[in-house]
């Protein structure tokens, strides 16, 4: 028997490969009867690893009458909307309007189930009252998949749970008609960075290498972060190195100092600007947490050398655009400059070196680039093999596209083994009817009856 399905915003196939996969565990046949997908990189990975498929694009054109029938539907809607690293707008996003998108096909065609993923920003995403266990964005969604006749779970998932060495959470919004499917309890599997890096790999050189080598043993840099807008015995700033210039004692703690009381609200308060994070203060602002001989001469020598900047606060200025009152950040020029840390976490080679014995974060598409680990007597970038790993692709799966663009593309990707056993358990609740080793009172709920194809 085969399972036909739609794969929708495919990306370059993660969520495919993990319904493919699971399909395959019971025995049966997938049948990917239509795809699409507008990003054009995506799209070249995708046909070169799914050769027979025709892949299509922008699904807001195409008619639901225009995709053949099938059983399940799979949509990893975009989820920029939703996203603490987005503005968070969500509905009032075009990206976000794309749920829409999925429930015009679910009620043209009422295939059997579906399952839907997205970041987990979007589970408290437009909160009516701050204790709510959802907000009004998820809220919404759920009620138009029930009113649909859906029997429809949802659950955040973590891909760390499932044998995948990156903390990467999820919300997986699952719908059958037939059976609410439950998403906990699902085995734990664990695996540490180091089980999947690979040894004396070529790669780019990382200049900081160096450097860091000449101060550092390699395991004294597992874990690090290199940025200069945070602090912690797990940071090291561009001072630490001395990177733009040689730095003295007295300077080294003006920055470590500055790097904390700039965070400090009552800065904006006695300013009188909304508070920001991390703020230029003055001279005699500094003066009041760090007791330096020859401060303003100490610290303009630090502006000169790169570390640091000199400049007005920025704050909320009402201003109008098309004949609309719009709040925009800019200087106030009317409030005494200030002195303020130049780098952000990007503005270095590398922001992070992985520590081989944990897990790294989640890994997104503007900073998988910035990630290093130690390789012998060097620092190199993740290769595309370990990338794919650390999304449970196999290493058989094709990227025919640079470094750079196939970063983008992983860092926006579902994690294949977390698919599986998602689709797993919704095809064998919904056709076998077998015992999974799922609680009790699930167990109870399932209607004994034989389910025919």
């Amino acid at each position: 028997m085969d399972i036909k399905f739609i794969d929708l915003f495919a990306g370059i196939g993660g969520f495919r490969l993990g319904f493919e996969n699971a399909i395959k565990n019971l025995g049966l046949t997938p049948n990917c009867v239509f795809s699409s997908e507008i990003k054009s990189h995506a799209t070249k990975v995708y046909s070169n690893n799914f050769k027979k498929d025709d892949i299509q694009g922008d699904i807001t054109k195409i008619n639901a009458e225009e995709i053949p029938s099938f059983d399940y539907l799979l949509a990893g809607f975009p989820c920029q909307a939703f996203s603490t690293a987005g503005k968070r707008r969500g509905f009032a996003d075009t990206r976000g309007t794309l749920f829409f998108e999925v429930e015009r096909i679910l009620k043209h065609h009422k295939p059997k189930g579906f399952i839907l993923e997205n970041v987990e920003g979007m589970v408290k995403h437009d909160l009516a009252n701050k204790n709510d266990e959802i907000g009004r964005t998820l809220t919404i969604i759920l009620k138009v998949l029930r009113s649909m006749g859906y029997l429809v779970s949802w659950e955040v998932l973590n891909s760390k749970d499932f044998g995948i060495p990156q903390s990467r959470k999820r919300i997986f919004i699952v719908g059958s008609n037939n059976y609410e499917i439950p998403l906990n309890e699902f085995p734990s599997k664990s695996k540490k960075l180091g089980d999947i890096l690979e040894k004396d790999i070529k790669s780019d050189p990382i200049n900081l290498s160096k450097i860091l080598f000449k101060k550092y043993k390699p395991e004294e840099l597992y874990g690090k972060a290199i940025k200069d807008r945070r602090g912690g015995k797990d940071n090291i700033h561009s001072w630490d190195l001395d990177l733009k210039g040689k730095t003295t004692k007295d300077q080294k703690l003006i920055l470590s100092e500055l790097l904390k009381a700039r965070r400090n609200k009552k800065w904006a308060k006695l300013k009188g600007i909304a508070w920001s994070d991390g703020m230029p203060l003055t001279c005699e602002e500094i003066s009041s947490f760090c007791k330096v001989k020859n401060l303003k001469t100490v610290l303009d020598d630090l502006v000169i050398k790169g570390y640091l900047v000199f400049r007005h606060p920025k704050d909320f200025v009402e201003t109008y655009e098309n004949g609309n009152l719009k709040l925009v950040k800019q200087e106030r020029t009317d409030i005494p400059k200030g002195y303020n840390l130049v780098t952000g976490k990007l503005s270095f080679e590398i922001s992070n070196i992985l520590h081989p014995e944990k897990i790294t974060g989640t890994l997104v598409a503007t900073d998988i680039h910035k990630l290093a680990v130690v390789d012998g007597d060097k620092l190199r970038r993740l290769s595309i093999n370990e990338i794919k790993k650390l999304f449970g692709f196999p290493s058989s799966f094709k990227v025919n596209v640079n470094n750079s663009l196939a970063y983008e593309l992983f860092g926006n990707s579902i994690v294949v083994p977390v698919v599986e056993s998602v689709a797993e358990r919704l095809l064998k609740i919904s056709f076998n009817n077998e015992d999974i080793g799922i609680d009790a009172k699930y167990k109870n709920e399932i209607v004994q009856k034989e389910l025919s194809f």
